[in-house]
């Protein structure tokens, strides 16, 4: 039978993650998925019973590896950066992938292999942008070699962060008083806050002239803050040669937030946006 005049096939999503933001994207694509043309694939967490009486038995998966057989068009990652690092260029030979985990791509390579994959198979390579206001400005910026420096500062309560190491030390060393934990090359910062520093990660991608060796992080633990996220980025532009003044831009955004989320409230609805963005832009990395 020939198909109906106008028709189009549903993209299929997959989510790789069931925290509080795979649970967000589910639910929105379950309910509202049919009115932007998407449909859900598949649904994977490294502990399933979680996804038992809030995921359909045949759209839950057991092992990561069956997603490649589900046909989705898009895989979204929120669990861990562990997932871009270990699968990104196999999900890229089957999928676009969005990565929500940006923080994978400050391991040395992952960046490169995972481009790669994408303009190897045609598919497209999403890093949200979340947090950072302003990336597509600091993008273009590094595009064009203009960008001379660029430093995000998160602020949130002690208890919003999920530290390894030294950092949790000094964090829980200091938890009485606001304590700047970092300062530093993003690179660097990475695999200490590896679900913190998404924002940073991000910068850090967007402004690829600088990339994670010269785009500055800075990690400051509040407990005053009990239900806001700071962000604040810093862009430094090129001198004008006549006047001697330099371009900058400064932004604060406060996000308003749960006591002891690690994610804002406006940070999931941003990643809803990006889903909808993620329509197959090529074998190229697109920040959304």
């Amino acid at each position: 039978m020939a198909a109906k005049a106008g028709f189009r096939k549903p993209r299929r999503i997959g989510i790789i993650g069931f925290g509080h933001l795979g649970q967000y994207l589910t639910t929105m694509i379950e309910d509202e998925g049919h009115q932007h043309g998407l449909e859900l694939a598949f649904v994977w967490n490294r502990s399933r019973e979680k996804m038992d009486g809030k995921v359909r038995r045949e759209l839950q998966l057991e092992f990561l590896s069956e997603s490649m057989q589900r046909s989705a068009d898009l895989i979204v990652e929120v669990a861990h950066p562990q997932i871009a690092q270990e699968y990104g260029e196999e999900i890229l030979k089957h999928a676009d992938f969005m990565v929500g985990s940006p923080t994978a791509f400050g391991e040395q390579g992952v960046d490169a292999k995972c481009r790669e994959a994408a303009r190897r198979y045609g598919h497209t390579l999403y890093v949200p942008s979340g947090a950072l206001w302003g990336a597509e400005d600091i993008q273009k910026m590094a595009d064009r070699g203009t960008l001379k420096a660029l430093k995000v500062t998160m602020t949130k309560h002690p208890d919003s962060f999920k530290l390894e190491g030294s950092l949790q030390e000094q964090k829980e060393s200091g938890s009485s008083q606001r304590t700047v934990l970092y300062e530093g090359p993003v690179r660097q910062l990475c695999p200490l806050a590896p679900n913190n520093v998404n924002t940073m990660a991000a910068a850090a991608m967007a402004g690829h002239n600088l990339g994670f060796d010269q785009v500055q992080g800075c990690l400051v633990a509040d407990p005053s803050l009990l239900d806001w996220h700071v962000v604040d980025i810093e862009v430094d532009g090129p001198v004008d040669e006549s006047s001697g003044h330099q371009f900058t831009v400064k932004s604060t955004r406060r996000n308003p937030s749960s006591w002891g989320a690690v994610t804002g409230a406006a940070t999931y609805a941003s990643f809803w946006s990006s889903v909808l963005k993620c329509k197959g832009h090529g074998g190229k990395l697109v920040l959304c």
